[in-house]
């Protein structure tokens, strides 16, 4: 597709601006919609692809995986369908201004560790929320998450590109069409998990180990293992432990706390990293300083995530009403005892 779109009024109701991506499996271009007062960001399908059963498969699993999840923190579809004229698959989205985490970390070197964990918290509310819908992303890394500006919120967040979503078999349509089988590797080398390395069928597992690396290299501006090539990446994946985060970066002191918390999310084997990425984000949110309760962290990445969002403070509160309640148990029994030992005096000198 070129750029002759600019301009022009696309499905009666959007008007493009400008083109704003380009990729292999099609572009991306910034548009006004008028009715809605707002800009979106389309996503067209090459015209050249539209006879391949597979990518036309693919793109409408990205479409309709993505406009199943409504977490905060996940990237919006509004609509998707074809163009009459041209047979092209789109989908329309939200348009988002921001930087994502590869760029960041390239410009600025690592994160501040609590910025780099709220950050973190949130990126994995949205994945839980996916996950609990049978949708597993597959491409999970720093290009695909963007930290853009919400609501007045900074640091906010936005999962994108589930071009290689998984849907479980028993929510696919009937006729839809299997994107990859056992054997087949498809991803990202340098944040692909050991079993998709080794092309095993997937779960959300995979994404957990993902969203660890994303961390590991916000956290030390460097990935666990050294720069190679993509088949030296996938054997690392499989068989190199990685260096814990306070020795691959011991200038930065960062706590010890987080070296376990990682080292979960990176276990080789599925069975033995976190049970989801609800309690990844918990870890994370333990390992956070004690914050303000109006910190936004706390306040949307509960949205999805029910436990993940539950502030510091608020269990500071829980706390204190236990201490409180079990303080006037304490009264309440003296006071008895106070009682029982007057009746038993009393009884003591009638008797006599």
């Amino acid at each position: 597709m070129s750029g002759d779109l600019i301009g022009k009024e696309l499905l009666g109701q959007f008007r493009i601006t400008e083109r704003i991506g380009r990729g292999g499996m099609g572009e991306v271009y910034k548009a006004e919609q008028p009715a809605m007062d707002r800009m979106v960001a389309i996503k067209i399908l090459h015209a050249r692809l539209a006879s391949r059963p597979d990518l036309v498969s693919r793109f409408r699993r990205e479409a309709r995986a993505m406009s199943r999840l409504s977490h905060p923190n996940t990237a919006r579809v509004f609509l998707y369908g074809h163009i009459e004229a041209s047979e092209q698959l789109y989908i329309v989205m939200e348009y988002l201004k921001g930087v994502d985490l590869a760029r960041w970390v390239r410009r600025e070197g690592p994160m501040p560790m609590e910025r780099a964990l709220k950050v973190m918290i949130q990126v994995l509310g949205a994945l839980e929320e996916a996950h609990s819908v049978g949708v597993i992303h597959r491409d999970l890394k720093p290009e695909n998450i963007l930290l853009t500006t919400q609501g007045g919120i900074a640091d906010f967040p936005k999962v994108l590109d589930f071009g290689l979503a998984k849907v479980r078999e028993t929510r696919l349509r009937p006729g839809s069409v299997a994107l990859t089988r056992e054997g087949m590797v498809f991803g990202t080398p340098e944040f692909m998990s050991p079993e998709q390395a080794r092309g095993e069928t997937l779960d959300a597992k995979s994404d957990i180990y993902s969203a660890g690396l994303i961390l590991y290299e916000l956290l030390t501006g460097r990935l666990p293992y050294p720069k190679c090539k993509p088949m030296e990446y996938i054997s690392h994946q499989i068989y190199t432990q990685p260096m814990p985060v306070t020795e691959r970066v011991p200038e930065l002191n960062l706590p010890v706390i987080l070296d376990p918390i990682i080292a979960k999310a990176l276990e080789k084997e599925p069975e033995k990293r976190f049970a989801s990425a609800l309690a990844f984000g918990e870890a994370l949110r333990d390992a956070l300083p004690r914050s303000d309760p109006t910190d936004p962290i706390q306040i949307h990445s509960g949205d999805a995530t029910g436990a993940i969002g539950m502030t510091h403070s608020r269990a500071g509160q829980l706390d204190e009403k236990s201490r409180v309640g079990g303080r006037g148990f304490v009264i309440g029994l003296l006071a008895v005892i106070v009682v029982l030992l007057g009746l038993v005096i009393w009884l003591f000198a009638t008797r006599k």
